[in-house]
């Protein structure tokens, strides 16, 4: 007996939610200075997983302590964005967040500049 496959069409739900994660953080990486971007291309590689996970983790725990003055809410989602690279049930869910809240900016940056 053999390993068996998984079902394609679930391959292809997987597939469609990691390519939606991957286009949110495309956008995200444009926008940030050089440094930082290139850090960012480099962590989401396959090979990175060694270090996206620890890194990952580590923010999620320092959003959690976001009270400490060193430690930030900022790290609760880069954490969690991280951890959706190496985690599969993660990418919808963090997917959709990330799609909800630049619909959300989008919405607040138009009303800031139509009372403006």
């Amino acid at each position: 007996m053999g390993r068996q496959e998984q079902p394609r069409a679930q391959v292809f739900v997987s597939d469609n939610h990691h390519r939606r994660l991957d286009r949110r953080v495309n956008r995200i990486q444009g926008k940030l200075p050089d440094p930082m971007a290139r850090a960012l291309g480099r962590i989401r590689t396959p090979s990175a997983t060694w270090i996206r996970a620890p890194v990952g983790l580590l923010l999620v725990l320092g959003g959690i302590f976001s009270f400490l003055p060193v430690l930030g809410v900022w790290m609760l989602p880069l954490g969690l964005v991280l951890l959706a690279y190496d985690i599969p049930p993660l990418k919808a869910p963090i997917g959709r967040a990330m799609v909800w809240g630049e619909r959300r900016w989008r919405e607040w940056k138009r009303r800031r500049r139509s009372n403006a």
